[in-house]
C-alpha cells in the first residue's frame, strides 16, 4: 500500500473504517417505463443502455442511444454520483454489474428499463471511488448473492439493501482513486496494444483456416459421420452446485452443477437466442442445455469438424429463424455438407489450425494470457487497496 495512503488511514481512521448497509445510504429508482419499440427510433433524448452499464465501471455519456421523451413526461433523470445496476443475466456472477455517473452533465440522461439506479442520500462518496469499489471482489461477492433463478438470474433489491460498503473519509477515497485510476489507465494502454496485435493474429488465423478448408475433396452429408444430440432442460431442483460446466450458448460456462449429460470430446452448437449457431468445443464432462451436441465417428476428426464449423460461423448464425426467440434446428445442421479429406490430411490441417487457435484464444498462453494477466494485476491491486479494516 502506498505510504501516503497508509499515513492517511493511520491519521483519519486509526480504529478502522465504518461499514454501512447500502439500504441505509440511499434509495433505488427505476429506469424508463411505458416505452414501446417505436419510442427508440429517432428519439430526442439520450438514454443509457444495458451494455453501457454492464461494460463500464464509469458510465459513458458520449453515446448515440436515443429515446422519445414527451414534454412533461415523468421519467427518472440521472444525476451526478448515481450508481446504475444491471437487473438480470444468464449467470449470477454477471448480475448487478455497476456503473457510476462520474461526470457532471447538463444534458438529460435516462436509464433503460432493464437496469435500475441507486441514489445516495448525502455525498459521502467520491463517485470515482465507487466505480472501483463496486466492482471489487469484496462487493461483487455480496451482490452476486442477491441474485436467484435457474436459466435467468434476477437481482433482489431487497437483498441488495443489505450489502455492506466501507465508508472511508473522502480524503482516503481520493488517494485510492488517484492510485487506481493511474493503474487502470496504464493497464488500458497496454491492453489496447496487445488487443490490436491479437486482432492481427486472429485475421491471420481466419485466413489460413479458410485456405485450408477450401478443399475440393468430396463432401458428405452431415448425418453420415456425425451424431446430433439435443441438450437437456434443467430444473432448479436439479441445478445443485458442482464442477460440471453448464453450456448455454457461449464459450464460457453459464454456471456449474454436479452432473454431466456428456463426457468426452464434443462440439456444442447453441440452439436459440442471440447466440444461436455459436460453435464451441469441449474435451471434458459438460451439461449442455439449449444446444446441440455433435459427436463424430472414426472417419472424421472432431477437431477438423470444429474448425470447419468455426469457418462457417456467420452462416450458422444466419440459419436462425422464428418469431419471438429465433432458433436453429437439427434439420439445419443435418443439411450441412463438410468436405472429407483423408484422415492424415484432416490431422495435418488440425495441427496447423490448433497452433493458431491456441495463440489467438488460449487464456493460458500467448497474447490472450498476457491480456488476462494485465487485467488480473489491476484487479489484485484494486482488491488489496479496498481491503479496509472494519472499525471497532
Amino acid at each position: 500500500m502506498a505510504s501516503k495512503l497508509q499515513d492517511l488511514i493511520n491519521r483519519l481512521c486509526p480504529n478502522g473504517v465504518e461499514y454501512r448497509r447500502l439500504g441505509d445510504l440511499g434509495s433505488f429508482f427505476s429506469g424508463l417505463s411505458g416505452k414501446t419499440k417505436a419510442d427508440f427510433k429517432d428519439g430526442n433524448a439520450k438514454f443509457i443502455s444495458y451494455m453501457n452499464v454492464y461494460l463500464n465501471p464509469a458510465l459513458r455519456t458520449d453515446v448515440d442511444d436515443r429515446v422519445k421523451i414527451a414534454e412533461g413526461e415523468k421519467q427518472n433523470l440521472l444525476k451526478y454520483g448515481d450508481v446504475l445496476f444491471t437487473g438480470s443475466s444468464e449467470t449470477p456472477d454477471e448480475c448487478g454489474m455497476s456503473s457510476v455517473l462520474t461526470e457532471k452533465t447538463e444534458e438529460p440522461l435516462y436509464l433503460n428499463s432493464f437496469c435500475f439506479g441507486f441514489r445516495l442520500n448525502e455525498p459521502i462518496y467520491n463517485p470515482n471511488f465507487l466505480k472501483h469499489l463496486l466492482r471489487s471482489t469484496l462487493i461483487r461477492k455480496q451482490i452476486c448473492q442477491t441474485a436467484s433463478g435457474v436459466t435467468r438470474f434476477n437481482v433482489s433489491k431487497k437483498r441488495m439493501e443489505g450489502v455492506l460498503l466501507p465508508v472511508p473519509p473522502l480524503e482516503v477515497q481520493g488517494e485510492i482513486v488517484q492510485i487506481l485510476d493511474n493503474f487502470a489507465e496504464l493497464t488500458a494502454e497496454l491492453t489496447a496494444e496487445l488487443t490490436a496485435e491479437l486482432e492481427k493474429r486472429k485475421k491471420q488465423y481466419e485466413h489460413y483456416r479458410s485456405e485450408l478448408m477450401a478443399t475440393r475433396e468430396m463432401c458428405f452429408n452431415f448425418s453420415e459421420h456425425c451424431k446430433i444430440l439435443r441438450g437437456e432442460y434443467i430444473t432448479k431442483k436439479e441445478s445443485r452446485p458442482g464442477n460440471v460446466p453448464v453450456i448455454l450458448g457461449g464459450q464460457e460456462p453459464a454456471y456449474y452443477i454436479d452432473r454431466a449429460n456428456h463426457t468426452g470430446k464434443a462440439i456444442v452448437i447453441s440452439r436459440s437466442g442471440a447466440s444461436a449457431g455459436f460453435v464451441s468445443y469441449w474435451d471434458e464432462p459438460i451439461f449442455a442445455t439449449d444446444g446441440f451436441i455433435i459427436e463424430t465417428d472414426s472417419q472424421l476428426e472432431i477437431r477438423y469438424l470444429y474448425h470447419w464449423l468455426k469457418d462457417r460461423q456467420s452462416e450458422l448464425n444466419q440459419m436462425k429463424k422464428g418469431g419471438g426467440v429465433p432458433h436453429i434446428t437439427g434439420a439445419n445442421l443435418a443439411s450441412l455438407k463438410p468436405p472429407l479429406p483423408p484422415l492424415a490430411e484432416q490431422r495435418r490441417i488440425v495441427s496447423i489450425l490448433d497452433r493458431f487457435d491456441r495463440l489467438c484464444n488460449d487464456l493460458t498462453s500467448g497474447l490472450p494470457a498476457e491480456i488476462a494477466a494485465r487485467k488480473k494485476q489491476y484487479a489484485y491491486y484494486r482488491d488489496k487497496l479496498l481491503e479496509l479494516r472494519v472499525g471497532s
